[in-house]
């Protein structure tokens, strides 16, 4: 048996269709769409993901405004600019890209991006909401998780999901989205016991840790479907998953591929929720 490939990009394409169509609707109205990201960073994983994302804004008609920070940026110099940020009237969208330097904290930061204009889901308002059912931005990576789910025409409803990972960005938010599509969710985490014995059980599996080849054959069900969130980067330039494919490939059903399965997605999500934020101004 070789795991079908979940290709994410064609959905993703599908989106940012849908996308420039609205940004240019919205430009032609007097609205050009600008999404803001704010980096104080050096890591590389990071770099790589902002630079995909201006690129892919470029493509659809948003104007994509990279804020360097630089690596040693104070908090009150990031929350400072978020805040400026989210008062602008010509800005409609804001990221704040992670990791941040030692001492600032994601969540608190987060706090000063505007709800409206919060288009990755990072302020705790936004989090809280989606928790709640109500209205919000979910993050893009965990709403991307089931937007290739469902694109690939896989069941959720009454299905046994495994996510593995915890994180505001991917874990808790995908838990909660799986939750909402009536699938009978388990997070697990660094301090699980016993990994594979809780993941092997899975209809569906999600790894969104961050280290690359942590899940092998052990942790996955025959059959199962299974949704590779990591992008880790290798020392020649490209990405790979938490997945190890090609231990995992032989007995899965179906497994998304890295690169070109949850992270264009990803990307054309976030563009999405940037036209639909400058719409709603």
């Amino acid at each position: 048996m070789t795991a079908r490939v979940l290709s994410g990009r064609e959905l993703a394409a599908a989106i940012r269709a849908e996308t420039a169509t609205r940004a240019a609707l919205l430009a032609e109205a007097g609205t050009p769409v600008t999404l803001a990201v704010v980096v104080a960073t050096a890591d590389e994983a990071g770099a790589w993901y902002v630079r995909s994302i201006a690129a892919a804004a470029a493509k659809v008609g948003i104007t994509c405004d990279v804020v360097d920070l630089g690596p040693d940026a104070a908090p009150e110099t990031i929350r400072g600019t978020l805040a400026a940020l989210s008062a602008d009237d010509a800005v409609h969208g804001i990221i704040l890209q992670t990791p941040l330097p030692d001492g600032a904290v994601p969540a608190d930061l987060a706090g000063a991006i505007v709800f409206g204009k919060d288009v990755d889901g990072a302020n705790p308002l936004s989090l809280g909401r989606l928790a709640a059912g109500l209205p919000a931005f979910a993050p893009a990576t965990a709403e991307a998780v089931v937007a290739i789910l469902d694109h690939h025409g896989i069941e959720l409803r009454g299905r046994r999901v495994t996510v593995i990972g915890r994180s505001t960005v991917v874990g808790k938010p995908a838990a909660h989205l799986l939750l909402d599509r009536d699938a009978t969710v388990t997070v697990c985490h660094s301090r699980t016991k016993d990994l594979a014995g809780s993941t092997s059980t899975a209809d569906v599996l999600v790894a969104a840790v961050g280290r690359a080849g942590l899940i092998t054959a052990e942790h996955v069900a025959p059959g199962a479907v299974v949704v590779d969130v990591g992008t880790n980067p290798t020392a020649d330039g490209g990405l790979v998953g938490d997945v190890d494919a090609v231990s995992v490939a032989p007995v899965a059903g179906a497994l998304t591929p890295v690169p070109g399965g949850v992270g264009p997605v990803t990307t054309a999500l976030l563009l999405n929720h940037t036209v639909r934020a400058a719409a709603s101004t």
